[in-house]
């Protein structure tokens, strides 16, 4: 029996505990077909999208590709409880935030980027 939901692809950096933590917290498994990919661990699936993983993460929903900001605005969307990062306008004016507390932690954790 083949699964019939929509395939969501998240491309992330599984060093960044943000980003791992986040991945972890959002709930989109009941409606979609999820498959999670570290970018560090499968870095040519990862480089395939032309996306550069240090600016932002990438969710690819059937093809649809989104990256940073609006990467994170759709997957707030599909979770079970969307919260206030669901709007690509505070999405896109908090993110600036989010990419530089990642760049922070990986300093601080001796992690290079990617």
């Amino acid at each position: 029996m083949s699964d019939a939901r929509p395939e969501l692809r998240i491309v992330y950096d599984g060093e960044c505990p943000f980003c791992a933590r986040y991945v972890a917290l959002m709930r989109l498994r009941e409606g979609h077909a999820v498959r999670l990919i570290d970018a560090r661990r499968e870095p040519e699936l990862a480089a395939s999208y032309g996306l550069d993983l240090n600016a932002g993460m990438i969710a690819d929903l059937d093809g649809a590709v989104h990256h940073g900001a609006a990467a994170v605005a759709l997957l707030s969307r599909l979770s079970r409880r969307p919260g206030p990062l669901a709007s690509d306008r505070l999405a896109r004016a908090v993110y600036p935030l989010m990419r530089a507390g990642r760049g922070l932690a990986l300093k601080l954790l001796g992690r290079r980027p990617i």
